[in-house]
């Protein structure tokens, strides 16, 4: 009986754990800083970087860029809310994610990158179909470039 327990329990928190999928896709970031003086908000232009995925699952996505901050504005900490928008083979996903922790890698290549790992906080229920299929089938997912189901006929 406790082996069955132990059992359960192990298959309950391995479905909390997501799989993360090693998918490489393009991915743009963008924000719109706001400056907040008294009363006052002051909204400022959208600023965007673009990078690459290093990894993707159900809950998150890690990514890489260039640079961790847009002008004086970091990616990764103060609650900082990003848009991000992924090319999938299958479409184009955008989604909110906010940045949990980041790791600056190549410190002795001539260029720098930061890996970024972000937890997704929403995404439409179409764009969620879509990165879950992409998540399921990978690279094998083709591109519908006319979005129409051509059947092929027999002569008879």
């Amino acid at each position: 009986m406790l082996s069955k327990l132990m059992s359960t329990l192990r298959g309950q928190v391995s479905r909390l754990n997501s799989s993360r999928r090693d998918l490489n896709v393009p991915i743009s970031i963008s924000f719109e800083p706001t400056n907040t003086t008294g009363r006052l908000t002051l909204k400022r232009e959208v600023l965007s970087i673009k990078g690459e995925t290093k990894d993707l699952s159900v809950t998150g996505v890690a990514f890489l860029v260039d640079s961790i901050r847009l002008n004086e504005h970091y990616l990764v900490g103060e609650n900082r809310v990003l848009d991000a928008v992924l090319d999938l083979p299958n479409g184009q996903v955008k989604m909110k994610v906010i940045g949990q922790r980041y790791e600056q890698i190549g410190e002795h290549l001539s260029i720098n990158q930061y890996l970024i790992g972000a937890t997704i906080l929403n995404m439409t229920p179409l764009d969620k179909d879509i990165y879950e299929e992409y998540l399921r089938m990978g690279n094998k997912v083709k591109k519908d470039k006319t979005g129409i189901l051509e059947l092929e006929t027999t002569k008879s």
